[in-house]
């Protein structure tokens, strides 16, 4: 017998691509380099202003941390192939429902709550149960909620209280068990023993002299961290993750392929409604109080945070740490604007060009990824 090794014929039915390629198709790949776009601009142009000390990077992550919790579940659901445009109404109607409960009737906090989030929860299902039952495309399903939402988030505390604005939730609050899950902060020992060594400032006088100016990492950043871990864990590492995808990339084939696709968009629903009522709680206790304008256009800032982030709008395609960088992208720009001195009203124009971009380069992958021309 011969020792010569054998040789394999290649398959011509498989195609090669280089790892330059492969990497080219990432879905993050457009968030990553507009993260690191937006540093170095604002390193540049703002490196000296603040924004880059304790304060200034707790406050642009606080902010980011806000896009970030609402695009984990507004990713999720467009890859499903879906989109909820009733994402912002959820906000202002979940937390205002937490405040009717807990200031008007009187509730503990923890129920109120729990509550909102089962009605939050119920409500996401029923536009997903609409959306698959009757075809009809989920745009048209949510933007009817959106405005069903907002009305209700209005004419609830206006016929209950005679106005649009709930106080009076932080007093309710105090030494709530749940609700310190969502508007306390932790590691305050770590940030206290950074300050004490000069790592982070400190305040040099009056009654708060040598306490840490960032207390403690808030409960939104904590929120915000643990849904990005979840969502991209699942979406990656799970067989339902694969589900996702397949039923947004080709609903009738992931069906034929037995994929429960049904069930998959709706608590895809489902949980960018939750997204949205974690999101609302956290704002609740945050400023202790509920608004009736509360969420305005963030289902429209979520939707673009996910699309920068290299998710394509067809569906089957997309990232949730690319959600994530599109949501950082936001809020280092809405901040960085500031500390650099410009107009905030540019902020828009600025997302417009990122979005712009964003768009070109996602046709693009989607070119690579289907072949078209």
């Amino acid at each position: 017998m011969s020792d010569a090794p054998t040789q394999f014929a290649e398959d011509e039915r498989i195609k090669t691509r280089s790892k330059f390629r492969e990497a080219m198709i990432r879905p993050e790949l457009g968030g990553i380099i507009g993260t690191i776009t937006v540093f170095a601009m604002f390193l540049i142009f703002a490196g000296d202003s603040g924004m880059f000390n304790s304060q200034g990077v707790m406050n642009w992550s606080q902010i980011s941390a806000q896009f970030m919790i609402i695009a984990v579940g507004a990713c999720l659901l467009m890859i499903a192939g879906e989109f909820d445009l009733s994402v912002g109404s959820m906000i202002g109607f979940a937390g205002m429902l937490i405040a009717i409960f807990s200031v008007t009737l009187g509730w503990p906090v923890w129920l109120a709550i729990l509550v909102t989030f089962a009605i939050a929860t119920a409500i996401g299902a029923l536009n997903g149960f609409i959306v698959v039952r009757t075809g009809l495309p989920s745009f048209i399903v949510t933007l009817a909620f959106l405005f069903i939402l907002r009305g209700f988030a209005i004419y609830l505390p206006q016929t209950i209280e005679r106005k649009t604005i709930i106080g009076g939730v932080a007093d309710a609050a105090e030494g709530d068990w749940l609700a310190s899950l969502f508007g306390g902060k932790i590691l305050t020992g770590l940030f206290q023993w950074l300050g004490d060594n000069g790592w982070i400032a400190v305040f040099e006088r009056g009654t708060r002299k040598g306490q840490p100016v960032v207390e403690g990492l808030p409960m939104l950043i904590v929120w915000a961290v643990l849904l990005v871990v979840i969502g991209h864990v699942i979406l990656t590492k799970t067989r339902f993750g694969n589900w996702i995808f397949a039923a947004g990339g080709d609903a009738e084939a992931a069906r034929n392929s037995g994929v429960p696709v049904n069930r998959v968009k709706i608590l895809m629903f489902m949980f960018t409604a939750f997204c949205a009522t974690v999101f609302a709680t956290c704002q609740v206790m945050e400023f202790g109080g509920a608004g009736s304008d509360r969420g305005l256009l963030k289902e429209f800032e979520a939707i673009i945070a996910v699309v920068i982030g290299g998710a394509l709008l067809t569906g089957g395609y997309g990232s949730v740490l690319g959600a994530a960088l599109g949501a950082l992208i936001f809020g280092v720009v809405q901040q960085g604007l500031f500390f650099a001195g410009v107009e905030s009203s540019l902020f828009r124009v600025f997302l417009g060009l990122i979005l712009l971009f964003a768009v070109i380069l996602n046709t693009y992958i989607r070119r690579v990824i289907t072949g078209e021309r």
